[in-house]
């Protein structure tokens, strides 16, 4: 039996079907309201049927009691009483019964628009493709009843500021995963400013931050407002407090208040940088003099193009899964329980009474993720595919040289106690050693050939099947990469081939060796991705590089892999201006060129 059938045989039927007659009692609203808050689109055809011989238009169902149940979903979410897969399967509700009602709407001859309480324009800045936190704010303020005009993906200035023009919304939203988006959000804030613009901007995506917008974005943008969103859930109530003509003023002028202090306590505080020679001198202390490197089963590169997802699946890391969802990662052991009805209903009691009903939605989540990845498996999509190198290597002056490619990597200069400084380059024997040593190159991807069923959902209004294959793809993108590194270390490179680890051990990092990934915290340039990318050909398996070297498809990861049994994840943090320029030397790169991809490792 396939593990989705495994757990659809394990449902218990509950009283589903009592609770169903229950609703189905109650009156036209209360039903229509239902079934928004709870996601049902079951009923619509005909409740829509019943709304249409009771209301004089088509448009004023919409107007009233569909409105009226999204404005409800979105007080239950905002007052917490309501998750983030619930609020997105509502708002698919409500685009099935917008659409049953198109017809009527058009016979009207009506726009079909009902009254908006703002338009919100969003963008993903110029060279970045990550859009899932976008889309999801994006959903959350339609269910609050905000017209949303999203330019996608990739949107350069000069487009966001002829929307601006075109459209004439009341806020402006940016967001971004990488480094080099914040200096593109500072350029949009800049070209705002000599467009004379004055509308609030809304900032977000994973490397924002507060201090950053204070400190960068708010500074070229004095005719507005630049506000910082932390995550799609405070989204609603920004908005709300902006577009609130009593209220706005205060929470604007709060809002400067706090950044002209966080300014001025930055302005105050000093991060102890050492200068790079005497990082240097304290680097990682490796012994090389009775080193000897496990030559490489296989030397040089090697493309796999069919990588089973049904492979893949067990080494997905659930944890993140949930916490992409706004689910608290306790919620994962959901995944311990799956193909047991009375063991679910235990760990279902075995929360407090307050967090049962999030319980409950992740077990519906993961049940939902489950049922989408047997599809995926049933399908037989090659979405999954790698390439890898393995290559002779040496280290010198930060720096290693491999595979034909110079590639310079970053030292943490940050004092500490420990009075260690580590760099990569300290894990791969230095050219005066004489030693021979080894590094691994990888380029995963699981987004290969994706784009067709995406579109399919997105297309057919289902904005949950979307958003549930786009947060799918990214786990498998780890799970893959998981999977990839084993191989790597049991039979490619075989220099751990006894290894014996269950995927828990795997998760705790108990393997020898790492595998750094471009944009973490230790090799955290996005530009290495160009040297990557020029090396492995990774065109081969569908993937391309923005102007900003982030991949795409989404769903991809690419890094490094060391196999010394000292070597160890760690962050290089804030770097020094002379650290800065020594890099840029070292990548034979401009300068200012560099700063663009590491503004979050820079005073």
């Amino acid at each position: 039996m396939a593990f989705a059938e495994k757990i659809k045989a394990e449902k218990t039927p509950e009283t589903e079907q009592n609770k169903t007659q229950e609703w189905r009692n109650a009156s036209l609203e209360e039903r229509l309201s239902y079934a928004l808050v709870k996601g049902i689109g079951d009923h619509l055809e005909e409740d829509l049927a019943e709304a249409l011989r009771v209301y004089p238009r088509a448009v004023d169902i919409i107007d009233k009691p569909l409105m009226a149940g999204m404005n409800k979903v979105g007080d239950l979410f905002g007052s917490g009483k309501m998750f983030l897969p619930q609020v997105v399967k509502a708002a698919r509700t409500m685009k099935k019964a917008v659409s049953i009602l198109q017809p009527a709407i058009e016979a009207e001859k009506s726009s079909g628009e009902a009254r908006k309480a703002g338009k919100i324009l969003l963008a993903t800045v110029k060279g970045d493709v990550h859009d899932i936190g976008k889309n999801i704010v994006s959903i959350i303020l339609a269910c609050n009843n905000y017209e949303i005009i999203d330019l996608g993906v990739m949107v350069p200035p000069e487009k966001i500021i002829e929307a601006v023009f075109r459209e004439q919304p009341d806020i402006v939203g940016l967001s971004g995963l990488i480094t080099p988006s914040l200096e593109e959000m500072s350029v949009v804030a800049q070209e705002m400013e000599k467009a004379g613009f004055n509308l609030p901007l809304l900032i977000g995506g994973a490397t924002t931050s507060k201090l950053h917008t204070a400190l960068k974005i708010e500074p070229k943008y004095s005719q507005g407002s630049v506000i910082y969103v932390k995550d799609a859930s405070q989204s609603p109530a920004a908005v709300a407090n902006l577009l609130n003509r009593e209220a706005k003023a205060d929470y604007i002028e709060k809002i400067r208040e706090e950044y002209d202090m966080l300014r001025k306590k930055q302005s105050e505080k000093k991060t102890e940088l050492l200068p790079l020679a005497h990082a240097r001198a304290n680097a990682f202390k490796t012994e090389w003099d009775n080193f000897r490197a496990a030559p490489p089963n296989t030397l040089g590169r090697k493309a796999l193009h069919e990588i089973k997802i049904s492979e893949i699946v067990p080494y997905i890391d659930w944890k993140f899964f949930f916490h992409s969802w706004n689910l608290s990662a306790k919620f994962h052991t959901v995944t311990n329980v799956n193909t047991c009805g009375h063991c679910k209903a235990q760990w279902m009691a075995s929360f407090r009474e307050d967090e049962r009903e999030k319980a409950q939605e992740a077990s519906k989540l993961y049940d939902d993720a489950v049922e989408m990845l047997q599809k995926l498996v049933d399908l037989d999509a090659e979405y999954v595919k790698a390439v890898f190198g393995i290559y002779e290597a040496y280290s010198e002056n930060d720096t290693l040289f491999f595979g034909g490619k110079t590639f310079a990597l970053l030292r943490r200069q940050q004092k500490n106690d420990k009075e260690e400084y580590p760099c990569l380059s300290d894990f791969i024997a230095p050219k005066a050693s004489g030693k021979t040593d080894y590094v691994a190159a990888f380029a995963v991807t699981a987004g290969s050939g994706a784009d067709y069923l995406m579109k399919k959902y997105e297309s057919e209004g289902d904005e949950y099947a979307a958003l549930l294959m786009k947060s799918l793809l990214d786990r498998l993108a780890e799970a893959a990469t998981e999977w990839l590194h084993e191989k790597i270390r049991k039979e490619y490179w075989g220099y751990a081939s006894d290894e014996n680890l269950s995927v828990a051990e795997l998760f705790a990092v108990k393997y020898r060796g790492i595998r750094p990934a471009v944009g973490y915290p230790s090799l955290p340039d996005q530009s290495a991705n160009f040297d990557l990318h020029e090396l492995l050909r990774s065109e081969e398996i569908g993937i391309s590089l923005t102007e900003n070297g982030v991949m795409y498809p989404n769903a991809s990861v690419s890094g490094l892999i060391f196999a010394h049994p000292q070597s160890k994840y760690f962050a290089v943090g804030v770097i020094s201006e002379e650290q800065l320029v020594d890099y840029a030397q070292r990548k034979n790169v401009e300068t200012e060129k560099v700063r663009k991809f590491l503004l979050a490792n820079l005073e």
